[in-house]
Formats: structure tokens, C-alpha cells, sequence
């Protein structure tokens, strides 16, 4: 009958193409009252006494060997007993040996080679590691070369400490940095391994090494025969710390400089005609600026066309002042007097006035016209100085005014500035001597302190100044457009941080490449002798770069100049003798060399004349290359890095990849905040609130710091809004302590209870189970879902809510408590009970599985422990969940969450009570929630039904009305529940009522369910089992 009425209400629900979700979609509950289907009854706790505990040994009760907690040394031994005997170092190559469908390519951003690993490191590769453990659970081949940015100033700065420069050769400088970043690169690497990040750590990229350099020179032969690098004379931002230009990644902005700022007057000598028109005269152009070191390179005052200028008089001094009308009235609060206005002029009716310059005799300076021109400060006329702006500049090559630099590179004045200011730093004493100067010859109107945002160089903390130097630059104004449109075919993690890219790329006109360092790659430029013509082309670079490949970068300085610029390459090059050139000496940005990684790393192997620029680097060797698979794409699947690589890896990348390919080198961009500390503030020697992850993992002096081990580290990664700032301190990492050894609890059940169940003999037919046991099937199936879909977003931060909500609300308030009876007193091998233990394996391995790239130690260590699988397997290699279309059946969410809305009816008509001291009757009317019922309980009244086990009450009768003899003590309740399906064209709208009475039952001794016939016996199905084991 049971089955008959399955059967039945299964093929209605086929019929009408059953689509239904627990807790809303095309099921809704629709009850008289308020409840949670998790809140279930307590099953009480064992009692002392020599009745009940002559069955204890019947019970089977969970048993392993699975420690609840780990901690201490005890945890560290075992995260690294786990490495070692689940095979973490040869992971990545044995899954890169494997064949595989699809390839997921994470490439790796370099860190810089200069510190000792951080938490920064830790959220990065972490961050990087779930994905790449989960793209390899789920059968992609992963694509992930660790690699390290080696080149650069602070690592020369470390590597020389306070020896400098000044009595070393290049080549000495370079061996120093070197060991330097060795050391360096060792113990970020050891660290990396240890946080368990998966990778062939002895196939890593290295920007130092001669092939990645190889690679590096064809990028820069490609982008110089497209006329994309060239060299100029013109300002950049120079270092007189590092004696050295810096590009706008290399720079960091003080909101709090203080400068001095000054308002100077340039008198006018020749009037602009209709200023003469006016009959004026002794009218001085008023200007504002915060760098008074730059008033003796001033060429020109420029204006704005289309405002309105006047010519003002002041109160106090009667002197006639130029400047925007509508500056007048802050710079009369400023000066303390009243300015009149005498006459008011358009910008452009200045053209042709001329000044003479307050500081250097006979020099006059014109007035020009100019859209960098705002209002906002100062006087609206703007003193300009081509060699120390950009702007200005860009005035001096329009208008073909002289660019003259008074600056050396170390900041100080030269004697082009005069013999008062020559060898003055001109950002101390050469400031001070100016406005003394403008002073002097009474053109200095007033001086002010000016806080205001300054660049700085990143590495020495000092502030840059801007100079014009011999450099090499990329036209970045040229692939603007092209790396825009690239863009649009980039995802981007969050999509907020789409307009920060696209704005650093607006801001960038030209980027400065060329370093005046020994610690890099070298430009491979030769320069004529006497012309100073630089010799570079397709045929120079290819040697230089092969020479590269087989001796590495310090043949620059080893070899001579005739090996490195031989005669068939002069002759290609249609140049005389090698005896006229010189080698230069300027090495490449480490911007130019991070963003060329894709170059050495993810560019597939081609066929091609070595010669040619579309040839793609062939000569690498093969652990750089980026293997072919079945779908290959030279793009990276992404790129993760924190939000200071918007304006470094990423643009640089971006630019040189669409520069030489005309695509961006990745499909997705995943940006992620920085680690702060607990209170939110950046992490600080100075401040102590520094968190090492060696000491996270290991422990430190202090008590509040235990050691945590690596999966806490990890979870700690996880969990954070990485999107944000990420927060790390002791509350954090207690918290993911904590967590992980709640998720410990509940492994420990699950492996308790299926020990000694083998699930590939022993495993029940999802068709033969019990519906709770095939409806919790159904929801392990959604949990993976979501997993799966929230790993594919990097989003771990999900992966945890839902793993959390899955464990608790669906199996610890409710499929636990709810098959205890059944896993502990049924008899062992019984169908109910496999059907069970069946089910607890399939959690066991799914929420394994679903916590494994999160957690690897714990994951492997949890199936050291599992049935199922062969000695000396490991989980990483067996795949992602297990979890099939199968375990979702038409009328099975139906007939159990139908139960259930029925059981909250129950719990809320005795608050705080033990249901299972009751007896329940379900009054149904006739229809297809009656037929439900019926199918977990085919006779009319059980204690032993799947109801019954549902409800966890004592017995269930179920009836089409409740008996109108009920005892005055019965408690009464009713409610409807709603089935609602094809979207609302077929609904059902089922009322039930329920009685509860207190039982009539005794308490069974073994099982404690008030199923027996009096206290001193067992309920029969205890009888039955305890028969039969004697």
C-alpha cells in the first residue's frame, strides 16, 4: 500500500512537472503561527542505572579516532605531517601531468623580492590558492607560475645598506642586489609552501632570470618598431633620493606636505594693446605658486582665454594689479585691503603683453594663452616653468619656448641658475634664497604655508620634484583608446574598480621607462660617440636579447662592446664601426618589467624567425611557456592582486600586452583591499599593530598570540570581505579558530557514524531511502551548487555563509536530530540504517570537499579518516562533489517540508516541551498533502513510521478529521500548507489540524523513546534487535 501510494502521488507531481524549493519559490508555507522547522525536540540524555546500562553495549554510538580539537604544537605537527603524507609539493605537477578538457590560468603578480613575507603575501596567494585548488578539484588543468619582481631601487638600497654606490661597479652593485633578493625570494618561498599554496616551487619566473629578460627586450623591440617607445628630453618626476626618474606607479601622495607657498608680481613692460588703450601703466601680472624654487627657470605667465581678468588697485599701496576677476575678492581677504577694479579685460585680450622676470635682469617673459588654467586657487594667471611641470611644458613646446634645467640630479641647483643659488637643494636652502631674492627686489607680496597633496617616492619616503632629463618613454596617449576597448572585454572583481582603471589610464600621457640605476634590465641602446644618435632596431635588440637568454643580463657590463654589437649587426644596421659607439647606461622600470610577464609566462610556443617582431618567444624555456591544451587562449583566466596594482601591474600589463597583441593579457581582474589591523589603520612598525604570519601560524612571545596553524590563516582569507580592507588581529583569528573547530565537531559526528560502513558495498539506492534521507540528498545537491557558483566568483567569503548556514540550520537542528534514534538503536546492517549511513557519507565527503580549498590540511585529514577509498589516496585527487540530478525527485521536498510545517505547528503547541513524551494526531482533508502524508506513513496510527520519525513524537495517528471524544487535555492546532505549482497554475491550498496528547507509552531503556509497554520492559523494536544479538 505504502508503495503503491508513492508511486501514485510521485507520478501526479511528474505529471504536472513538479518544480518546488524549500523555504520559498513554488512551495510556501501559509501557517497560523510563527515558527522554525529546525527547532527540534531533545531526545534526553542518558541516565545512570544498571537497567539502562546493561543495553549500552547494543547502542551503537559514533566512534572514531578523529580528534575534535587540535592546538599547540599538536596542530603543527599535523598540518605538516599532512603535507607531507597527502603529497602537497607534487600536487600541481601531477595535475599538470593529467589530461584535462579545459585549462585555468591564474597568473601570478610578482612580489617584490625585498622583505620578509607579510600578511599583504598571505591574503594575496591565499586568496589565489582556493581558486586554484577548487578550478583543480573540478578537473581544469591549472596554469599557475609563481614568479618574483627582482629588479629595482629598494632592493639595491637594502642590498648596499650604507655602503651607497659611489666607490662600486655596476657589476658589484648587481652581485650585492642579487644575493639580496635570493635570500629574499627563500624565505617567501618557504613561507608560501608552508601556508600550503599549491605550486611547482622549483619551476618559478624570476625577473632576473636571462630567458624572462629575453622575453622582456623582444616586448620592448615589438613596441619600439610601432614607434610606441622613443627617447625625449622632457620633464618627469625625478628622485634626487634615488637619483633617479620614477614613473606615476612609482609615486605616493602626502595629503599633509607643507610647502611654502608665495605671491610674487611680474611687472609688466609691454602692455597688451587694449591695456594701453586703457592708458595704464605700472601694472604688474600677480601670480601664485607652491614651488618658489621654480621662479628663476620661468619662461612665460599664462591665462585663460575665455575669463574675465582686471586690472585692481590696492587700497593700502595704491599698486596696480593684473589678475582673474573672479579671484578678486579672496585675494582681497587674503592681502587684508580693499582691490579696486580699474578696468576688466577677456583672457584673451591679454595676447602680447610681456613681463620682465622680478629675479633675473633683461629676461622677459609673455604672456600666453593656456588650458590648464583654473580658478579654483591662487590668481588665475600661472607662473610657468617648462622644465618642472608638465603642463608647462606642453605651454613651451606649443609656443617653442627654452627648456632650460637648472636642477642636477640631486636636487640641487646648477650654475645655469646663478652663482647665489648654485649647489643650494633647492628644495631647503635653494627655496629659502629665492624668496629672500623676490624679497629683495620687492616683487614678493605675500608668503604662506600651503597643505596640499605632494607625489613622493614610494621607496625612499622623500618628495620628488619634476626635471627634464634624457628619458625613454612609452606613448601611452596612442594605446589609450585601444586599451579601453580592450577593457570592455574584461570582468573586473569589483566592477566599482573599473573607473579607477579606466581614470589612471586618462591621467597617463606618456610613461617614463628609462632608470638611472645598475639594478635592472638594461636598455639595449648604443649611442654614437660624438652624435650621441642612439642605435637601436630589431637587429640590435634580437642579438642583445639571445646574448641575454644564454649569459643573463650582466653580460651588459662582462662582455665587450664587440661581442654585444658585432659586425653583422652593424651591417644591418647600416652603422660604422663599432669603435664610434659607447653602451648605454640606463636600465628599464620595473614597471616595464612586471608588465611584461605575460610575455615570458602565458605567451604559447609558435614557430617563427627569432628576428621578427610577431615571432613569440620561442627560445623560452619550457616551464615558462604556457602549455597548449584543447581550448588555448595566450589570455590569462585572471589576474588577483591588491588595489594598488590598478595604477602599477594592471596598467602595465594592459598597455604592453595591447601594445604588442592588441588584447589585454587577462579575461577577468580580481581587486582586492589591503590587511589592516583590528582598528583599521595601515599596519605600522611604529604604531606595533604589525602582524607576521609566521608568528599567526607558529605563535608568538605574547599569550594573545597561540599558534593558530595555517587553515586558520586560511580561513581567516576567506572569510574577510577581501573587497574591502581586510582586518586581521586576535579577534579575527580566534574567530576562524573557533569556527574551524565548530566545523570539526561536526566532521567528528559524521565520521563517528559511518565508521565501519563501507560505502561502495554497503551503500543504499537513493530509490530505497527514506524520504528524509533522499530530501537531505536534495539539499546537499543545492549546497554544492552554491559552492561551486560562489567559488567561480572568488567569493569565499559565501563558500563560509553557506557552508555555515548548511551545517547548522540543515544538518545540526535538523537531520541530526532527527536520525539519531534510527543511526544508533536500528539494527546495525538494517536497511534504515544504511539508508542513513549513506546519506552521512555523501555529507561527510561533500562538505569535505566544499572546505577543501579553503582548508587543505583539514580536508585531507578528514579522509584519512573516511571509509571509502583506497590506502594512500588523497581528496585533492579524487575530484569536486559528488552530487547527482538523481537525488532531486518529484514530491519529495513536497511530502518533507509538508511534515515540517506540521511539526511547527506541533513544537509551538507545546513551547519548551519534549515532543517525544507525546502522541500527535494530523487531521488532513482529502488531497494531495493527505496523499504526502500517506507516503511516510502508510497505516493509520504507527510509533515507528518515517512520520513519526519526522515529528519525533511518541505515535502519530493520521486521519481525514480529528475525533470528536478528544480528552479536555488535548492541545489543538491548525494551519494550511500552500503547494504551489507550474508558477501558480496548479495550486493547492491543504488545511490540516493536529491534537497533541501526553502518551500513553513508557520510556524505553535502551532507546529512551515512550515507545515501551511499561518501564521495566523494551519497546518491540528494541526487544527485536537485542533478541537478535543474543
Amino acid at each position: 500500500m505504502l508503495l503503491c501510494r508513492v508511486s501514485a502521488v510521485s507520478q501526479t507531481l511528474a505529471r504536472w512537472g513538479c518544480r518546488s524549493h524549500r523555504g520559498g519559490g513554488l512551495v510556501h508555507r501559509a501557517l497560523s503561527f510563527s515558527s522554525s522547522r529546525c527547532r527540534a525536540a531533545s531526545s534526553g540524555e542518558c541516565e545512570a542505572g544498571s537497567a539502562q546500562g546493561r543495553y549500552r553495549h547494543t547502542v551503537l554510538l559514533p566512534r572514531t579516532k578523529f580528534p575534535i580539537k587540535l592546538s599547540g604544537q599538536e596542530l603543527l605537527d599535523k598540518e605538516l605531517e599532512i603535507q607531507q603524507e597527502c603529497g602537497f609539493a607534487e600536487l600541481y605537477s601531477w595535475q599538470r601531468e593529467r589530461k584535462a578538457k579545459k585549462e585555468f590560468c591564474l597568473h601570478d603578480g610578482p612580489p617584490y623580492a625585498n622583505g620578509d613575507p607579510h600578511v599583504g603575501h598571505a591574503l594575496n596567494k591565499i586568496l589565489k590558492d582556493i581558486r586554484n585548488r577548487f578550478e583543480m578539484m573540478r578537473g581544469r588543468q591549472v596554469h599557475y607560475i609563481p614568479g618574483w619582481d627582482c629588479h629595482g631601487l629598494p632592493i639595491e638600497l637594502k642590498a648596499l645598506g650604507e655602503l651607497g654606490t659611489r666607490d662600486l661597479s655596476p657589476l658589484q652593485i648587481r652581485q650585492k642586489a642579487r644575493e639580496f633578493a635570493e635570500k629574499a625570494i627563500a624565505r617567501q618561498r618557504a613561507a608560501f609552501q608552508r601556508w600550503g599554496v599549491m605550486a611547482d616551487w622549483d619551476q618559478c619566473y624570476y625577473t632576473y632570470n636571462g630567458a624572462y629578460e629575453a622575453a622582456q627586450l623582444r616586448v620592448f623591440q615589438e613596441m619600439h618598431s610601432k614607434e610606441l617607445i622613443y627617447q625625449d628630453y622632457k620633464p618627469v618626476f625625478w628622485s634626487p633620493s634615488s637619483r633617479t626618474a620614477l614613473a606615476e606607479a612609482e609615486l605616493e601622495y602626502n595629503l599633509e606636505h607643507v610647502s611654502r607657498a608665495i605671491y610674487a608680481t611680474f611687472p609688466l613692460i609691454t602692455l597688451p594693446p587694449k591695456m594701453q588703450a586703457a592708458g595704464l601703466d605700472g601694472v604688474s601680472v600677480l601670480v601664485w605658486t607652491t614651488q618658489p624654487w621654480t621662479i628663476p627657470a620661468n619662461q612665460a605667465v599664462c591665462y585663460m582665454p575665455n575669463a574675465q581678468y582686471s586690472v585692481v588697485k590696492r587700497a593700502d599701496t595704491c599698486q596696480l594689479l593684473l589678475v582673474a576677476t573672479e579671484r578678486t575678492a579672496n585675494l582681497a581677504t587674503l592681502l587684508g585691503t580693499e582691490l579696486k577694479s580699474v578696468v576688466t579685460f577677456t583672457g584673451s585680450q591679454l595676447e602680447g603683453g610681456i613681463c620682465k622676470h622680478p629675479t633675473i635682469p633683461d629676461k622677459e617673459v609673455p604672456l600666453l594663452p593656456a588650458n590648464h588654467v583654473t580658478m579654483a586657487k591662487g590668481t588665475g594667471l600661472v607662473h610657468t616653468a617648462p622644465a618642472h611641470g608638465m603642463e608647462d611644458y606642453s605651454v613651451a613646446s606649443h609656443f617653442k619656448l627654452t627648456v632650460e634645467c637648472m636642477v642636477d640630479e640631486d636636487g640641487k641647483f646648477t650654475e645655469l641658475a646663478g652663482s647665489e643659488l648654485q649647489n643650494l637643494s633647492v628644495m631647503s636652502e635653494g627655496t629659502d634664497k629665492v624668496i629672500s631674492m623676490l624679497k629683495e627686489c620687492g616683487a614678493l607680496v605675500k608668503e604662506e604655508q600651503c597643505v596640499h597633496s605632494y607625489p613622493y617616492d614610494w621607496r625612499t619616503k622623500q618628495p620628488v620634484l619634476i626635471r627634464p632629463s634624457k628619458q625613454w618613454f612609452i606613448n601611452t596617449a596612442s594605446l589609450k583608446d585601444k586599451a579601453k576597448e580592450a577593457l570592455q572585454k574584461v570582468r573586473i572583481l569589483p566592477e566599482s574598480a573599473r573607473g579607477s582603471l579606466l581614470a589612471m589610464l586618462d591621467r597617463r600621457t606618456y610613461w617614463c621607462i628609462s632608470r638611472q640605476r645598475s639594478w635592472g634590465v638594461p636598455i639595449p641602446v648604443f649611442y654614437h660617440k660624438e652624435t650621441g644618435e642612439a642605435l637601436i632596431n630589431k637587429h640590435s635588440v634580437s642579438h642583445i636579447a639571445k646574448l641575454f637568454k644564454e649569459n643573463g643580463s650582466d653580460c651588459w657590463w662582462e662582455l665587450p662592446i664587440e661581442t654585444l654589437l658585432p659586425e653583422e649587426v652593424l651591417k644591418k644596421s647600416k652603422a660604422g664601426p663599432v669603435t664610434d659607439y659607447v653602451r648605454g647606461e640606463d636600465v628599464l622600470d620595473i614597471w616595464f618589467d612586471s608588465g611584461t610577464s605575460w610575455a615570458a609566462v602565458l605567451e604559447e610556443e609558435m614557430e617563427g624567425d627569432d628576428e621578427e617582431p610577431e615571432s613569440r618567444l620561442s627560445w623560452l624555456p619550457a616551464p615558462l611557456r604556457k602549455p597548449l591544451v584543447a581550448e588555448s587562449d595566450p589570455r590569462a583566466d585572471a589576474y588577483v592582486e591588491g588595489k594598488d596594482q590598478i595604477g602599477g601591474w594592471f596598467q602595465s600589463s594592459l598597455l604592453t600586452s595591447v601594445a604588442v597583441r592588441k588584447k589585454a593579457p587577462y579575461k577577468s581582474l580580481v581587486v582586492h583591499g589591503f590587511a589592516v589591523s583590528e582598528k583599521g589603520e595601515k599596519m605600522s612598525k611604529s604604531l606595533g599593530n604589525v602582524v607576521d604570519p609566521d608568528t599567526v601560524i607558529n605563535g608568538g612571545k605574547d599569550p594573545s598570540m597561540p599558534a593558530y596553524g595555517a587553515d586558520a590563516l586560511r580561513w581567516w582569507v576567506a572569510e574577510s570581505n577581501v573587497f574591502s580592507e581586510v582586518q586581521i588581529g586576535p579577534t579575527a583569528l580566534n574567530s576562524a579558530r573557533d569556527s574551524i573547530n565548530k566545523l570539526r565537531n561536526t566532521l567528528k559526528f559524521l565520521l563517528g557514524n559511518v565508521q565501519g560502513f563501507d560505502p561502495r558495498v554497503e551503500a543504499v539506492d537513493p530509490k530505497e531511502m527514506h524520504y528524509i534521507d533522499q530530501y537531505m540528498l536534495h539539499l546537499l545537491r543545492e549546497y554544492s551548487i552554491k559552492v561551486t557558483d560562489a567559488y567561480s566568483e572568488f567569493d569565499a567569503g559565501r563558500v563560509i555563509r553557506v557552508l555555515q548556514a548548511f551545517i547548522t540550520r540543515d544538518l545540526s537542528s535538523f537531520y541530526f536530530s532527527i536520525i539519531k534514534d534510527r543511526l544508533y538503536c536500528d539494527p546495525e546492517d538494517s536497511l534504515s540504517r544504511r539508508s542513513c549511513q549513506t546519506v552521512l557519507e555523501e555529507i561527510l565527503d561533500g562538505v569535505s570537499r566544499s572546505v577543501a580549498p579553503i582548508l587543505p590540511h583539514l580536508a585531507e585529514e578528514v579522509y584519512l579518516h573516511a571509509p571509502g577509498h583506497d590506502e594512500g589516496e588523497t581528496l585533492f585527487k579524487s575530484g569536486w562533489i559528488k552530487s547527482s540530478s538523481v537525488w532531486r525527485r518529484p514530491g519529495l521536498e513536497e511530502a518533507v517540508e509538508g511534515a515540517c510545517a506540521i511539526r511547527d505547528s506541533l513544537l509551538s503547541t507545546i513551547p519548551g516541551k519534549n515532543a517525544a513524551q507525546y502522541d500527535l494526531t494530523i487531521a488532513i482533508e482529502p488531497g494531495l498533502l493527505f496523499e504526502l502524508m500517506e507516503s511516510l506513513q502508510e497505516e493509520p496510527t504507527s510509533t515507528s513510521s518515517q512520520l513519526v520519525e519526522l515529528m519525533m513524537v511518541a505515535r502519530v495517528t493520521l486521519t481525514s478529521e480529528l475525533p470528536r471524544d478528544l480528552p479536555p487535555d488535548a492541545l489543538l492546532s491548525h494551519g494550511t500548507f500552500l503547494i504551489n505549482l507550474e508558477g501558480g497554475v496548479i495550486r493547492e491550498d491543504s488545511a490540516y489540524s493536529i491534537a497533541v496528547l501526553p502518551t500513553s507509552g513508557a520510556r524505553c531503556l535502551r532507546c529512551r523513546r515512550y515507545t515501551a509497554e511499561s518501564a521495566d520492559c523494551l519497546c518491540p523494536r528494541c526487544q527485536k534487535v537485542v533478541s537478535q544479538a543474543n
